[in-house]
């Protein structure tokens, strides 16, 4: 009784690139740190043991923007934020993805006033809406798997676009 006889005749495993890389992105994909409000709360009660963010590859929550490739937005955004983000944004390295949670980060939620930002799509493409306020663990995990789901669609030929750089003139 040996471990070939239990596994069976296992053959040979095929795919494509595009279905390897995004199985390889889905299992590492790791959140910047950036709680803003009511919703960080939540987002903190997802990561601990009862939801458990780890069971994702998300458990190594990043504090520099450079090496993460999520950006969850929890609560409301005002103006004076709005630059911080973009920056942090545009520090990512691509590709990259943004999860709007809540309805303050979605659609500025109750608070309609001129501090706000109504919704953070203002200021970075989001890929994910997470309603709710705040919203429970639950839906935020539902949002993931939605984002897992849109990135098992992406393609190489999608982010990969082959640079052409400009002829050398003589």
């Amino acid at each position: 009784m040996g471990i070939s006889s239990k596994l069976g005749n296992l053959g040979v495993v095929t795919t494509t690139l595009d279905q390897a890389i995004n199985w390889g992105r889905n299992g590492a994909m790791w959140p910047l740190l950036f709680g803003l409000a009511c919703c960080a709360i939540e987002y903190m009660a997802t990561q601990a043991s009862t939801y458990d963010l780890s069971r994702f590859g998300m458990e190594l929550n990043r504090a520099s923007p450079r090496q993460a490739d999520l950006l969850i937005v929890s609560g409301r955004l005002t103006r004076k934020m709005a630059p911080v983000i973009r920056q942090l944004y545009d520090q990512m390295a691509a590709p990259k993805w943004v999860i709007s949670m809540g309805d303050c980060a979605s659609c500025g939620g109750v608070y309609n006033n001129y501090a706000l930002v109504q919704g953070v799509d203002e200021i970075i493409p989001v890929d994910v809406y997470v309603a709710g306020c705040p919203p429970r663990p639950e839906q935020l995990l539902h949002g993931i798997m939605t984002l897992h789901e849109k990135i098992k669609g992406d393609s190489i030929r999608d982010w990969a676009a082959p640079v052409v750089a400009d002829p050398i003139r003589i």
